[in-house]
């Protein structure tokens, strides 16, 4: 089972949008997926899945051992293989023990995939998200303000928890800006974080209708963001997908 926690060095990245759409596109490939909510205060995964009703217990439930695990998920009303734990409103104690036993159940469940959408930023929850991830993302825009916090990011992860497969997804790419000089370049931006590219996704404006109503955009279209989330989720299969310049 892997473990991805999907970070950001700054919010606005539309980490959040990232983690459903990748979430949905591996669980299309016929694999079993669990999307964890790790941004506490801020949860908002179950209303870009369309979720909002389904969600009862948290990920601090099964964690301190309140709920298991098999009761606490919910399954995605139109993909029987995507499940979504969301985030507490506040975060309670929790060890890093806790944090452990939820892997545990959740590879008993049988799952391929553990997606931690973590909270922007390096607030005090990320270390235990941090403490069970295996590899992680760190989902970025192109302008300098973000790459430097995306490199930030990617140091913390690396140092303080270890994490040494990191990898870096340019999100709401505008190829025009990048054209006109108004905005940073992809290998200025590899350049500047350090770090190697999964993913370029274009910017695309069908993402925010489909955040707003629930709608997965693979189910939408099969261009745009929504082909970038396939490839990137081939790549994490371990597939040779071809990386597509924008």
């Amino acid at each position: 089972m892997k473990v991805i926690l999907i970070a950001s060095g700054k919010g606005g990245t539309g980490k959040t949008s990232f983690a459903a759409g990748v979430g949905m596109a591996l669980a299309q490939l016929g694999r079993r997926v669990l999307l964890i909510d790790g941004d506490c205060g801020l949860r908002n995964l179950d209303i870009v899945l369309g979720m909002s009703d389904r969600v009862v217990y948290s990920f601090a439930d099964v964690a301190g051992g309140a709920v298991p695990l098999a009761d606490a998920m919910a399954r995605h009303p139109d993909c029987e293989s995507l499940y979504l734990l969301t985030a507490p409103v506040a975060l309670p104690a929790l060890s890093e023990r806790g944090m452990e036993q939820l892997v545990a159940q959740a590879e008993e469940a049988g799952f391929d995939y553990l997606l931690l959408d973590g909270p922007a930023g390096l607030p005090a929850e990320l270390s235990f998200l941090a403490h069970i991830a295996t590899q992680a993302v760190v989902v970025t825009a192109t302008d300098r303000a973000c790459i430097r916090g995306a490199e930030r990011c990617a140091r913390k992860l690396e140092e303080e928890y270890c994490i040494s497969r990191i990898r870096m997804v340019l999100n709401r790419v505008r190829p025009r800006m990048i054209t006109r000089g108004r905005s940073g370049n992809i290998d200025d931006a590899m350049d500047e974080a350090g770090l190697p590219l999964l993913g370029i996704v274009p910017e695309d404006e069908d993402l925010i209708s489909c955040g707003n109503s629930g709608k997965s955009i693979l189910a939408v279209k099969q261009t745009g963001a929504s082909r970038a989330f396939c490839s990137i989720a081939r790549r994490l299969e371990g597939e040779r997908v071809p990386l597509v310049r924008l």
